[in-house]
This record gives structure tokens, C-alpha cells and sequence, in this order.
């Protein structure tokens, strides 16, 4: 189900943007008199921000512990206390911990209390903005994103948050200027990833894999190269090349052993390829790693098609009472397909209704109308996740289902094999669907539905006889 989500590599990346922009603030203590000692872990967390790469987990970890410890001793450090906000944001994200989302927004705050926004405060601007998409609260996001764009438009770290912020609000077109922007004032491999997400949201799928090349080229530390690999493989199982996938996510794992996007995307490939066992392997792995909601939806559902129906509705209750920051979509599609469509429909009516309009929010508000049997209402959602441009196979069967239960055969048949032929191993449960819905919809027929036959031409007046 990759497919669905969003990548979380690429949110790391705007959350790592945000960490850069109070970088330099450190870089000298680095300087001294004499040769320069080796950068310790915090220092090299600091320069990787800096550079706009992700530093490694230890380094991050490091630079938390380094903060805190100063802020203990100077409180009134307002670029301290932003630059400590921002990693625990970025740890949170990529942990899967949303713990450290509550310390961020503290720190951010004091950051802003010790010289507030009025006095040009944007870096702890900038981090609420970072923290507001962490969470899923793109309006709030856009807020303080626009905020920081209009009092400094060249700040090419404000870009990704606002990027993340107009896809997650369905402004496709404000997030595709952004990242025109975002391309004019930065380079480097937090850029190209971007990029590589843009061309992959447009359905530019050659565009998106020379982009993510480009990102894993620029990479300038193992844990940038790990999520850069990761980008790549994940454009592989979206193609639905489980091989190429599987060793662009072994290249990642290679760099980063605990890599949970990786882990994850390799258990999916593994599955693919007829190896089950080896892919729960990589799952327990990946959530111990990175517990994320459609990582546990993932992971049990591959369960159920296994037979395996306790150990996956022990993945489902887990998935149900979880606190998630970002959860909605995973939780009404459990709910769609195990259970409770009602309450799967109330969820995503409340997502659409606070304007999250993105693809994955109609998507799934789609299906969980369809299995409450409501298919003509479900059909505007569908169309709505199918023709902004990205190319899903899950997207796909959803409307190709959604269609044959209106009775709309050619456009079921359709859309059931395009999803099969975007990648025919989507889903361990719903890509066998497909094959049975295609396979019971048979081939198209031979003559043309009624309404597209020529008319039968007027019979000619006999002979000798004028038209009236």
C-alpha cells in the first residue's frame, strides 16, 4: 500500500531543512587555534544540517542532549531553543514518536518568547511551521510557512514545509510553484528528492527516478544516502519492479541497518517475490524500528492473506489504539476493509471538512463511501485521487471497484487492469481482488456499446421520386 502515503523520507528532509537554518549559528565553535580536532557526534549533526543533509540518528541524538544541556545554562538562547525544537521534531518524525512533538512546540515557543516574531524570530516560525506538518495540521502549517515566505522569500528552507503543507491541503499547484522556487534557490540532495516527490505526484515516472538518482549522487552523509536509496525504491515498487526495489532498499540498509522506510519497503518487495516469511521477517523489524500507522495496516493485512488472522487483528487493535499524529487515512482504510465503513466515513468527512483535500484523503474517503454502499457518491472522491496525475495502483482498483458496482463495466474493466499493470503486487490482499474482478468482468465485447454505433444511413426515395 506505499502507494497511499506520503514519504516520510521526504518529510525528514523539510524537517532537516528547518534544522539547517540555525547551523551556522554553530559551525564556529568548530574553528580554533591549531589543526581542528575531529567533529564530535553534535557537531556533526550540526554541519550535516548546514549542508541540508540528514545527520545520522546517533548525531541527532547527540545534538539534542548537546542543547539541552546549554539551554540549561543560557535560557535566554532564543536560536538555541529553536534549533532544539526543530531536532525534536526531526527525531520524532523519524522515529515514529510523536513524544517528541510536545518538547518541540515547548522549545519553539520559548524560542519565540525570548525574541518573538515581531523582532524577526522566522527560524522558530519556520520550526512551528515543520512541526504543524509533522503533525498533520497542514492549515496551520501553510500559516506559518506563508508567514516566513512573506517577511524572507528567499529562505529556501521554508519551501518544503510549504510543499508539504499544499499537498496535504489539495493545492497541488501552489506546492508545484514552491518547488519551482525551491529549484531557483537551493541545490543539493534535499532538493532533488523534492523534486523526485513532485514528478512522482504528476505521474512523471522517468522524471522522478533521474531526480531520485540525482538525490543519492548529492548525498552527503550515510543517513541522506540511506534516504535517498529508500526514494528510489520505493519509485521501483510503485512501477511494480519488486527486484529493483528490493536491492535499491538493500543498498539503503547496507549504509543504515535499522532504516525503517527501508526495512518496511524491502518486506513488501520480499512478499512480491514469493518469499512471506522472509517479509514478516523485515516487518517485525520495521515497526520495532518505525511504528507508523500504515506500516501496521501493511504489515496485517499481509498476515490475513497468509491466513494468519490472530496475529493480524493483534496488528489492527494495535493500529486502532495507537496515538498517532498523523493516522486518519490508515485508520478509516482498517476500518473500511475490517469492519466499521460508518465509522471510516465519519473519520474522513471530518479530514475533508478541516481541508485536507489531498489524493490520499479522497481516496480513501472514496472506499469507505463505496463499502458503506454508497458507490454514486463514492465515484467523485475516486475520480478526484485518480486524475490529479499520480499514478497508484491501489487509486486505481479503488475507482475500478467503485465503477463495477455502479454497473459501469468498460470503465471497471479498465481501471481494474491499469492497476494491475502499474504494479500487479499493490496489495497482498487487493491486488489478487483485482485479478479476480478482471478475470469475472471477462474481455470487452466485440461491437460497440449502443451509443457510440454510427446511425444506419436514411433509405434512398425509389427512383424518379423527389425528396420531400
Amino acid at each position: 500500500m506505499k502507494t497511499q502515503n506520503v514519504s516520510r523520507t521526504v518529510l525528514a528532509a523539510g524537517v532537516g531543512a528547518v534544522l539547517a537554518a540555525t547551523a551556522l549559528l554553530y559551525v564556529p565553535q568548530l574553528v580554533g587555534e591549531g589543526p581542528p580536532s575531529p567533529p564530535g557526534p553534535a557537531e556533526r549533526a550540526t554541519i550535516a544540517a548546514h549542508a541540508g543533509a540528514q545527520a545520522a540518528l546517533p548525531d541527532l541524538v547527540a545534538l539534542i542532549t548537546d542543547r539541552e544541556k546549554w539551554l540549561r545554562r543560557h535560557p535566554g538562547d532564543d536560536a538555541s531553543w529553536a534549533e532544539l525544537g526543530a531536532a525534536y521534531t526531526e527525531r520524532g518524525t523519524r522515529l515514529g514518536d510523536v513524544q517528541d512533538y510536545p518538547r518541540a512546540e515547548r522549545a519553539l515557543r520559548r524560542s519565540l518568547a525570548e525574541r518573538p516574531a515581531a523582532r524577526g524570530n522566522l527560524t522558530a516560525q519556520l520550526g512551528l511551521g515543520a512541526l504543524a506538518g509533522a503533525r498533520g495540521d497542514w492549515k496551520t502549517a501553510k500559516e506559518w510557512g506563508e508567514r516566513v515566505r512573506k517577511a524572507d522569500p528567499r529562505r529556501w528552507t521554508v519551501y518544503p514545509v510549504l510543499m508539504d503543507a499544499y499537498s496535504g491541503l489539495g493545492e497541488y499547484e501552489a506546492a508545484r510553484k514552491a518547488m519551482e522556487t525551491l529549484e531557483k534557490l537551493h541545490s543539493g540532495a534535499v532538493v532533488r528528492g523534492r523534486a523526485a516527490g513532485a514528478y512522482r505526484d504528476r505521474g512523471w515516472r522517468e522524471d522522478a527516478d533521474a531526480a531520485a538518482l540525482d538525490a543519492v549522487a548529492l548525498a552527503r552523509t550515510g543517513a541522506d544516502k540511506a534516504a535517498s536509496f529508500a526514494r528510489l525504491g520505493d519509485l521501483a515498487w510503485e512501477r511494480g519492479e519488486p527486484d529493483e526495489a528490493l536491492a535499491r532498499y538493500g543498498a539503503a540498509l547496507t549504509l543504515v541497518s535499522d532504516h525503517g522506510p527501508s526495512l518496511a519497503g524491502r518486506a513488501r518487495a520480499l512478499a512480491a517475490l514469493g518469499r512471506p516469511e522472509d517479509a514478516l521477517r523485515d516487518w517485525r523489524a520495521a515497526l520495532a524500528r518505525l511504528p507508523l500507522p500504515e506500516y501496521l495496516l501493511e504489515a496485517g493485512e499481509l498476515y490475513e492473506s497468509m491466513g494468519l488472522d490472530g496475529d493480524a487483528r493483534a496488528l489492527y487493535e494495535r493500529l486502532r489504539g495507537g496515538t498517532w499524529a498523523r493516522g486518519e487515512v490508515a485508520l478509516a482504510l482498517l476500518d473500511a476493509d475490517h469492519g466499521a465503513p460508518a465509522a471510516a466515513v465519519t473519520r474522513m468527512r471530518a479530514e475533508w471538512a478541516r481541508g485536507h483535500r489531498s489524493v490520499r484523503v479522497a481516496d480513501a474517503l472514496g472506499w469507505a463511501l463505496y463499502r458503506s454502499g454508497k458507490p454514486k457518491e463514492a465515484l467523485e472522491f475516486a475520480k478526484r485521487a485518480t486524475d490529479e496525475g499520480l499514478r497508484s495502483a491501489m487509486f486505481t482498483y479503488h475507482r475500478g471497484e467503485i465503477e463495477r458496482a455502479l454497473g459501469e463495466q468498460g470503465p471497471a474493466r479498465r481501471h481494474l487492469a491499469e492497476a494491475l499493470r502499474i504494479n500487479p503486487y499493490f496489495s497482498p490482499l487487493h491486488a489478487p481482488r483485482a485479478q479476480d474482478a478482471v478475470t469475472t468482468l471477462g474481455e470487452p465485447p466485440d461491437e460497440l456499446p449502443e451509443e457510440l454505433r454510427p446511425e444506419a444511413p436514411s433509405p434512398r426515395p425509389p427512383a424518379g421520386t423527389r425528396p420531400s
